[in-house]
């Protein structure tokens, strides 16, 4: 590296995943590459690199985001989540990974990693979601093999786990 790359190189400082992460960062450095190629975290596709596909959805302080729009400079301060947070231990999936599983939601996974976190977030704020509004959120997802009905019933099953277990933590 020359000097002048290493001048140009800034400090980020983020959440990933609930624990403190920090790197460098050129300004015009992806965060789809910052992501899997300096921090290590390769669960983050990248598709497109134009937006469309919706393979490199990651979760940005609460909000679904295209990490292959977002610079890595522009998370400096910002809480991430990428798909690796679903799973609640290692060796052990989420509900709506479960539910992925279940229902043969995912043939070559490309994109699953992207759809799982937009779900996921939409999940958390429409808990009672109908088919219609899952396939809004799907609609800004590029799927090739599975022709989403799989991942329609995958998303319905899961949320309605995941009301019954919210019901089983409030009679409790």
């Amino acid at each position: 590296m020359s000097r002048l790359q290493a001048k140009h190189r800034h400090d980020v400082r983020f959440t990933l995943n609930g624990k403190p992460c920090a790197g460098e960062a050129e300004p015009r450095l992806l965060l789809t590459d910052f992501l899997r190629h300096r921090i290590g975290v390769t669960g983050t596709h990248v598709g497109c690199e134009h937006g469309v596909c919706g393979a490199c959805t990651i979760d940005i302080d609460g909000q679904p985001a295209r990490a292959c729009l977002t610079l890595a400079v522009q998370i400096d301060g910002c809480e991430l989540r990428t798909v690796e947070s679903l799973a609640p231990a290692a060796g052990r999936l989420g509900v709506l990974q479960a539910a992925f599983k279940r229902n043969h939601a995912l043939q070559c996974g490309f994109c699953t990693a992207g759809i799982l976190m937009s779900l996921d977030t939409f999940l958390r704020e429409h808990p009672q979601p109908d088919e219609e509004k899952i396939r809004d959120v799907l609609s800004g997802h590029l799927c090739r093999c599975t022709g989403y009905a799989p991942i329609v019933r995958a998303a319905l099953e899961a949320a309605a786990e995941l009301a019954d277990q919210n019901r089983e933590k409030t009679d409790a």
